[in-house]
């Protein structure tokens, strides 16, 4: 398999005119070190593991390829899970997504816990493509069988260190 070299701006990506508008939008204009050498590889299919300090753009760094891979809103059940260790996390990584996906219909929720289950067990029983959760929230609601995770196609592990 060839290694796909790292690109040097968003236009080498071949973006959905959706994502090129809401990366203007939310100010992204060249890939940081770590977006232009992950995104090329998961758009590939091959698995990444990532490091690079806080505040260098990793959350759109497998964001992107999941957005562009996803498409738009299908089916029931999520195609991609991201896991965070804290609810902090959780909430700054859906508020990136939300922003990139801010011109396509995917249907993007947050579960995380200090709250009761029921409303986002609703909106998981209407439909979702990206969930991005605590693992104690996600195991409490897979266990009640509220989560399916048999068209998960990209698991991301953020801070996976901390988990």
């Amino acid at each position: 398999m060839s290694s796909p070299d790292a690109v040097s701006s968003f236009a080498q990506l071949d973006l959905p005119a959706t994502l090129q508008k809401a990366l203007v939008e939310v100010g992204y204009e060249t890939p940081s070190a770590i977006q232009s050498q992950i995104i090329p590889h998961m758009l590939e299919g091959v698995d990444v593991l990532g490091q690079a300090q806080t505040g260098t753009g990793k959350t759109a760094a497998y964001a992107l390829p999941i957005l562009m891979r996803c498409k738009y809103a299908q089916g029931k059940n999520p195609r991609a899970l991201i896991l965070a260790p804290t609810r902090e996390l959780v909430m700054q990584i859906h508020t990136v997504m939300i922003g990139l996906a801010q011109f396509t219909d995917l249907r993007i929720l947050a579960l995380y816990g200090g709250l009761g289950p029921k409303p986002q067990i609703q909106a998981l029983e209407e439909g979702v493509d990206i969930l991005v959760s605590t693992p104690g929230r996600f195991l409490e609601l897979y266990r009640k069988d509220v989560i399916v995770v048999k068209e998960l196609k990209f698991l991301i592990l953020d801070e996976a260190d901390k988990m």
